[in-house]
C-alpha cells in the first residue's frame, strides 16, 4: 500500500484528492492548518495531520510523523484578487510564502527520503493561468508561474535518483482560492479607473462557459502520479484543457 501526502485538504481540491485517493485504496495522509475542523474522517488508511507550509519547523514535524511519504502533492495554496497597486504587500508576500516558498520548503522536506529509497513523486498543483495570465491575478498568477519554472528545472534534477516531478495546472472554478473570498470588498482592490474593463472579467468568473471542478483536479493528480511516460503537464478541468490545447 502506498502513501501519499497532500497538503491543503480543509477543503477544495486537496480535500477531494485525499478522498479520491483513499476510495482506491492508498494511505492518505491528509494534512492542513486545523485537522479539528476538516469534513473528513479519520480512519485505518487515512490520517490528518497538522502542518503549515509557511513554517519550517511545523513542516519538519509532520514529515517525521508522516513516515516514509511514496507521493507528496503540494496543493496547499492561498489566492488574492485585484489590481496590484490596490494590494497590500503584506498579503503579496503571505501569497508567495505559501504558494510558492512552501510548496519549495516542502518539496526539500520529502527528497531526502525519497532519493533513499531510490523512488518517488512529486505533484505541485499550480493554475492554468501560467499559461494564458489573466488581469487582476498579477501576484496569484506570479507565485504560480514561479513554481511552473521550479518544477520544469526539478524534473531534470531529480529523474536520476527515480524521483518523478508532475505539474497538475487546473482552470478556474468556484473552488479556486481567490474566487472563495466572499468577504472581499471590491472597492478596496478595484480602483476606480479599473472598472471599464474588470466589469466582463467579473461577469465571466460569476458564470464560466468552461470550469474545473474539484473531481477534475483529483483526476489529473491520480493520472500524474501513475504517468511512467515522463509526461510533465497535466491540465485539470475543460477550460485547461481547452488553454493548454491552444498553447
Amino acid at each position: 500500500m502506498k502513501t501519499i501526502l497532500i497538503t491543503g485538504c480543509s477543503s477544495g481540491y486537496g480535500l477531494e484528492t485525499a478522498r479520491h485517493f483513499h476510495a482506491r485504496g492508498w494511505k492518505v495522509i491528509a494534512s492542513m492548518r486545523t485537522p479539528s475542523a476538516a469534513p473528513l474522517q479519520a480512519s485505518e488508511n487515512l490520517r490528518l495531520l497538522p502542518l503549515d507550509v509557511t513554517d519550517e519547523a511545523s513542516i519538519a514535524a509532520a514529515i517525521d510523523a508522516a513516515g516514509p511519504i511514496d507521493v507528496l502533492v503540494n496543493n496547499a495554496g492561498i489566492g488574492l484578487f485585484g489590481a496590484l497597486e490596490a494590494s497590500l504587500m503584506a498579503k503579496i508576500r503571505d501569497v508567495y510564502a505559501t504558494n510558492t516558498l512552501g510548496t519549495i520548503a516542502m518539496t526539500r522536506a520529502v527528497i531526502p527520503g525519497m532519493r533513499a529509497r531510490g523512488s518517488g513523486t512529486i505533484v505541485n498543483v499550480t493554475s492554468s493561468a501560467t499559461l494564458a495570465p489573466f488581469p487582476l491575478a498579477a501576484a496569484y498568477t506570479g507565485s504560480k508561474s514561479a513554481i511552473q519554472g521550479f518544477t520544469g528545472s526539478l524534473v531534470h534534477e531529480l529523474a536520476p535518483l527515480g524521483i518523478a516531478v508532475k505539474l497538475v495546472e487546473p482552470g478556474y472554478g468556484p473552488t479556486t482560492a481567490f474566487a472563495q473570498n466572499t468577504a472581499i470588498r471590491l472597492e478596496d482592490v478595484l480602483p476606480e479607473p479599473y472598472w471599464t474593463y474588470a466589469q466582463p472579467i467579473l461577469a465571466g468568473m460569476a458564470e464560466p462557459a468552461l470550469f474545473t471542478t474539484e473531481a477534475d483536479v483529483a483526476e489529473a493528480v491520480w493520472q500524474a502520479v501513475h504517468d511512467e511516460g515522463g509526461r510533465l503537464h497535466f491540465p485539470a478541468g475543460a477550460d485547461a484543457l481547452a488553454i493548454m490545447a491552444g498553447a
